[in-house]
């Protein structure tokens, strides 16, 4: 049995309404082409009408050169004359100049061609005995140069009568055309737009009957298609109102409570006053409202290549310790500055080749969350669940937006941080005067010796004033030696994530003064030092560099730093060394005495080894610093 299939060919308005117009946008164009050819050979035949005219004057300047046998400028002339022959006969495209050839103009430019020979002959290549016959033939001359030039004006009086029948035509053109683009504009467009406009004016006065009857397959055909269905299901959603306005109120539910966790989430962040507690208590937040198993917030550095744990909810201890720092591109955590939004990854689809802590802890998928701020990767938030999970739009917004109130409130705290570098100002200008006071020994020790220099002055013993002058000189040397790196020193300034650019500005000053060679070895990766525990850490370490200048005679000095378990700083010398140190450190010892004081005060620990011709080394351990950054004495500032 042979089954028969017809098919309708569905004709779009665009095709239909390029059907109609195309042959006359192509009748237009050609017209137009015909147009700009005829302009352009009326244009070359004007410009030969005008050389024509040139060649009449010039022949009647060679026969009054001739006439008045002034044959000085003949020459040139008669150059001029086979110049303008020359150009009309092979034309010249670029003023456009060209003759309209046909038969008649071309037998009058050979006439014109076979006078001149004649006229070359008898009065410009001998020279005439008798002039009488000059004007007869020059005037007959010109007359042929007359009939040449009204051939071609005659011609483009033809091409003049075209160009007129072209604008007419196209002038007809146009105007049927437009009559006939109104009409089918009115037949495809206009009508079908106002049978749909009744259908809404009566969907409009309730009638939800209404319907447009399709009369073509093209777009208005699709659209009557579509509003009936649209209507179709306005029905429908009327005959089912309850039910849509039980969804709708659900709906809005879900709503309240994403606007009920926004205004927790900024009451967070309005009254957190640490960074500690501003991440211990958004990651419980975000895990109840997001209803994860486990959240983990991370920390990112200044190039965004390390992300390390600021706070956790709900993880495995042994994840938390495996994870507390991660590179970026190492896991699927840890996201770069080109991440540009919220990713759901589910965790067995993870390459194998990435650390697969949260497979092991149960997780089937995480969820993260990019902390950004004014275009700055911040950190992350990752969220952790037990089953496979998907996000609306609406709960991929909420989190986003949660994520930019987490990023808002950790600069507030790092703005709220910087108020506080006043009293740190403050602080410095005591340092700086205890410091100052430290060379009270150095004063003390001048003021011994100009006592001793007036004894000498007394006894008139030249020799020891001399001696005791070269002491107090040295002193003071000394003594404002000291003062100046001091307070070079105090205007240290340091970087509110890494100590690293201070420490490495710090030697290069050292070297510079001392010419003493430095080294700088840094090893792990840690939570940053606050800006207060840096100035410090910092002022320790210049400490122990200013004795290896004074009293070392080192020719290196090596500074280790060790970022994990803890922060510890050794500066290390290949001096002179010493025996031992005593046990206590009383006024003769004034700077192991200041960095002890220092120690101290962070909560740090300060060992100094060293043995006779084998260097000397200080070492400075600070505490663990906690998730949130912050030792036990001084809390860590954003």
């Amino acid at each position: 049995m042979l089954f028969m299939r017809t098919s309708t060919r569905h004709w779009s308005l665009g095709f239909k309404l390029l059907m109609v117009g195309a042959p006359f946008l192509l009748l237009v164009f050609a017209a137009t082409i015909a147009t700009l050819w005829v302009s352009w050979q009326l244009d070359g035949g004007a410009a030969a009408v005008n050389e024509a005219g040139r060649m009449r004057m010039q022949s009647y300047r060679m026969s009054l050169a001739i006439g008045t046998q002034d044959t000085a400028p003949l020459p040139a002339l008669v150059r001029e004359f086979n110049a303008s022959l020359e150009t009309l006969k092979h034309g010249d495209p670029d003023r456009p100049l060209f003759v309209p050839w046909d038969e008649d103009v071309r037998q009058r430019f050979a006439t014109v061609e076979s006078d001149w020979a004649q006229y070359q002959a008898r009065w410009i290549e001998t020279s005439p005995t008798s002039f009488r016959e000059l004007p007869v033939n020059t005037m007959h001359f010109a007359g042929d140069i007359d009939t040449f030039v009204g051939s071609i004006e005659a011609h483009i009086a033809r091409w003049t009568a075209w160009l007129h029948l072209l604008q007419m035509s196209m002038l007809t053109l146009v105007v049927l055309a437009a009559s006939i683009l109104l009409y089918t504009g009115y037949l495809f467009v206009l009508e079908p737009v106002g049978q749909l406009k009744q259908a809404i004016e009566k969907i409009q006065a309730g009638d939800f009957d209404a319907r447009v009857e399709r009369h073509s397959s093209d777009e208005f055909g699709t659209l009557a298609d579509g509003f009936n269905s649209l209507t179709e299901h306005l029905q429908s959603m009327y005959k089912n109102l309850e039910g849509k306005v039980a969804e709708k109120t659900a709906q809005l539910q879900d709503k309240t409570e994403r606007l009920k966790s926004l205004y927790e989430v900024s009451a967070l962040v309005a009254n957190a006053s640490t960074l500690d507690t501003l991440a211990q208590q958004f990651t419980q937040s975000l895990a109840r409202i997001a209803h994860a198993d486990g959240v983990a917030l991370r920390w990112s550095d200044q190039g965004n290549q390390r992300h390390v744990m600021l706070a956790t909810h709900g993880l495995p201890a042994d994840m938390v310790q495996a994870e507390q720092c991660i590179y970026t591109g190492q896991c699927h955590c840890g996201s770069s500055p080109t991440d540009s939004g919220l990713r759901v990854i589910p965790i067995r689809d993870m390459a194998i080749d990435t650390p697969r802590h949260c497979a092991r802890a149960g997780f089937e998928t995480v969820v993260t969350v990019p902390v950004r701020l004014h275009d700055k990767l911040m950190g992350e938030v990752d969220l952790f669940f037990h089953a496979r999970v998907t996000l609306l739009e609406s709960e991929r917004s909420l989190l986003e937006t949660l994520g930019l109130h987490l990023a808002s409130g950790m600069d507030n705290l790092r703005l709220n941080a910087l108020e506080k570098e006043a009293a740190v100002a403050q602080e410095r200008m005591l340092l700086a005067r205890e410091l100052h006071d430290s060379i009270a020994q150095s004063l003390a020790f001048l003021k011994i010796q100009v006592q001793l220099m007036r004894d000498a002055i007394k006894a008139d013993d030249d020799a020891a004033v001399a001696t005791i002058v070269d002491e107090i000189d040295l002193g003071v040397r000394e003594s404002y030696g000291d003062v100046r790196e001091l307070l070079l020193h105090f205007r240290t300034r340091t970087n509110a994530e890494d100590i690293e650019p201070a420490l490495i500005t710090t030697l290069q000053k050292f070297e510079h003064q001392s010419g003493i060679k430095t080294h700088l070895k840094l090893a792990g990766h840690g939570l940053p030092l606050s800006p207060d525990l840096q100035i410090q850490v910092l002022h320790i370490v210049q400490e122990a560099l200013s004795n290896v200048r004074k009293h070392a005679h080192a020719s290196q000095v090596w500074l280790q730093v060790q970022q994990q378990p803890h922060w510890r700083f050794e500066v290390r010398d290949d001096g002179r060394g010493f025996e031992h140190l005593p046990e206590t450190l009383d006024q003769t010892h004034v700077g192991l005495r200041i960095m002890s004081e220092r120690a101290e005060r962070i909560g740090a620990t300060l060992q100094v080894s060293s043995r006779t011709g084998q260097g000397c080394s200080v070492v400075l351990s600070l505490p663990t610093i906690t998730s949130a950054g912050a030792t036990p004495s001084m809390p860590l500032t954003v």
